[in-house]
């Protein structure tokens, strides 16, 4: 009975190592799809395209990345991007990541 116990107490440890790896994981890979969106859209702004389209890339650059974005706002050469990628485990819901690049002083 005591053997039973030690076991199921080993198995729970373990599966909350797991559910908490994989959060973890899902943080950094949010990270990860914002910084990257955000340094593509802003090279997109900064050869002069529209904010439309260095957000059309963002979203892009997240999907690819396995992650959505939620707010794009461009303005000048700068952007700032908030990136949510799902976890990888259902039912541990969303990892979400905020970034900017571009420069705030215009040439």
């Amino acid at each position: 009975m005591v053997m039973l116990g030690v076991i199921a107490a080993v198995l729970m440890l373990t599966v909350s190592g797991l559910l908490l790896a994989s959060a973890v994981l899902t943080s950094h890979r949010a990270r990860a799809a914002a910084d990257l969106a955000a340094l593509a859209a802003a090279g997109v702004l900064m050869r002069g395209e529209p904010a439309s389209a260095a957000c059309e890339l963002a979203a892009q650059v997240a999907a690819v990345n396995h992650g959505r974005v939620q707010q794009c706002l461009a303005s000048g050469t700068e952007v700032r991007l908030r990136v949510v990628v799902p976890a990888g485990v259902k039912g541990l819901g969303f990892a979400t990541a905020r970034s900017r690049a571009g420069s705030t002083h215009t040439r």
